[in-house]
């Protein structure tokens, strides 16, 4: 049980609450095992000297000429007995059979029968606690056998305790007053303790406050206690993918600036010569149709940003479910034949049906897509086609067992890609030199992006090796299911 409750949690005080609130349940067991204690220690030299005195009492039992128990008591052995001025002091003697020969009449007896041999020697005393003339007594009593008679005798001694209870208040106090002084500077020791153990904390509290706005840089871990270097190690790594995401933003930004600019000043210079006093209708039509090139090439370059920028966010790692790879490759494809006819370009799937076993992975559905959509809209781009040689773009997946990677491939029958440039092919930006087909050099970039985010690669290869032209072929290798499970 906490003994201080806040409405908002502190690690200081969940310490001092767990730290404090044993050491003070504690102290009233304490004070309660030293009571215990302090009355047996209290009682320990006034029973020897209360069995001392029973002891003593029974030298004095003899029998008289009647065959009667004597009991021959000076008077100042009794004054002796009597002098105390904290308690009171009773004894009491009885022959065989309870008869009463000297002392307290009312004496409480003890329990138990006497021994049946009266020759028997005495025993030790027996101590007991009882309750004389409504006064709590610590009462002695020893059974002795006297020579002569048919049964042993009884001789009690029976003293108050007041004396016991001063000297155990005495032990008590010396024991526990102490423990007043100790416990205020032990919870003081410990308030220091933590202020001192939680230092770093507030250092470093006091070091991340202190940063400027754009300082993302780690944190030193070696200035750190060992428990809380788990907790800067999130920190930092929280810190770097924040880094990376301002640096990938930034990217965005002047990527959309550097390729925006050139549409969006074709869009002005059409518009301008559009606006021309001596401007005719052939020079009016080719200004729009100019105007709407450039609109589409501003529009595919935009959507192409907009692709780039969704699949390198780290959010869409939140959205991944089962995917039919399948299902997804063939959609694509089916959306880009109408291009591949207007292009006269065969555009043909080879591969499994929408539900075939192996060919689900987990992943996200609108990236999947779009990585597909790229490599499909890419190699219809750079394919000729032609009567005498017509176009041919083939998407193929492969699905093996269980062990074996899911493998999907578009190639063509285009001029291929050079070796030397098949290592920047999947850079932002980057064109094919010669390459007189437009467009924005994000198409594979975007591919390279999203099957990084699936922990897949891409390859690229000649799709007819030591023909002309040789073709392209891209592929992309997913983990087998056994790796994702």
């Amino acid at each position: 049980m906490k003994l201080f409750q806040r409405t908002q949690r502190s690690l200081f005080g969940e310490i001092l609450d767990w730290m404090l609130t044993p050491l003070l349940l504690l102290w009233p067991i304490s004070l309660a095992l030293t009571w215990l204690v302090a009355q047996n220690l209290a009682n320990k030299p006034f029973d020897r000297a209360l069995v001392d005195n029973t002891q003593a009492l029974a030298q004095y039992l003899s029998v008289g000429p009647d065959h009667r128990l004597q009991f021959a008591f000076p008077q100042a052995a009794g004054e002796l007995l009597r002098a105390d001025d904290a308690d009171n002091v009773y004894y009491q003697v009885l022959g065989p059979g309870g008869a009463f020969v000297s002392g307290a009449r009312a004496l409480p007896h003890p329990p138990g029968a006497p021994a049946a041999d009266a020759g028997a020697p005495a025993a030790e005393p027996q101590l007991r606690d009882a309750e004389y003339q409504g006064v709590p007594v610590r009462v002695a009593a020893l059974w002795v056998p006297v020579e002569g008679l048919a049964g042993p005798a009884l001789v009690q001694v029976a003293e108050t305790r007041e004396k016991r209870s001063v000297l155990a208040a005495e032990i008590i106090k010396g024991v526990m007053l102490p423990q007043f002084a100790i416990l205020p500077l032990a919870v003081l020791l410990v308030w220091l303790a933590l202020v001192r153990g939680i230092r770093p904390l507030s250092e470093l509290e006091r070091r991340i406050r202190g940063r400027r706005p754009d300082d993302l840089s780690p944190l030193d871990e070696s200035a750190v206690p060992q428990e809380v270097g788990p907790l800067v190690d999130s920190v930092n790594e929280l810190l770097t993918r924040l880094k990376d995401s301002i640096a990938t933003q930034k990217r965005f930004l002047a990527d959309a600036a550097h390729q925006l600019k050139t549409p969006l000043a074709g869009l002005r210079m059409q518009a301008d010569l559009a606006q021309r006093a001596d401007a005719s209708e052939a020079d009016l039509k080719q200004s729009l149709q100019q105007i709407g090139r450039a609109s589409m090439r501003a529009t595919h370059t935009v959507n192409q940003l907009l692709a780039l920028a969704r699949a390198e966010s780290g959010s869409t790692e939140l959205a991944r479910q089962p995917c039919d790879l399948a299902a997804i490759t063939r959609d694509a494809v089916q959306e880009a034949v109408p291009r591949a006819l207007r292009q006269r370009i065969d555009l043909g799937y080879d591969g499994p049906l929408p539900g075939t076993p192996g060919t689900v992975l987990t992943g996200n559905a609108t990236l999947l897509h779009e990585l597909v959509r790229n490599l499909v809209d890419n190699a219809l781009k750079y394919t000729p086609s032609e009567p005498a040689q017509p176009g041919v773009v083939t998407v193929r997946l492969r699905i093996g067992s269980l062990h074996d990677a899911r493998v999907l491939q578009v190639e063509d029958n285009g001029p291929g890609i050079p070796a030397a440039e098949r290592a920047h092919v999947l850079q932002p930006f980057y064109r094919v030199l010669g390459s007189a087909v437009d467009g924005s050099g994000l198409g594979l970039s975007i591919v390279d992006e999203i099957a990084r985010q699936h922990r897949a690669t891409v390859a690229v290869d000649d799709a007819h090796p030591g023909q002309q032209p040789p073709g392209a072929r891209f592929t992309v290798r997913f983990p087998s299911p056994a790796d994702t499970g």
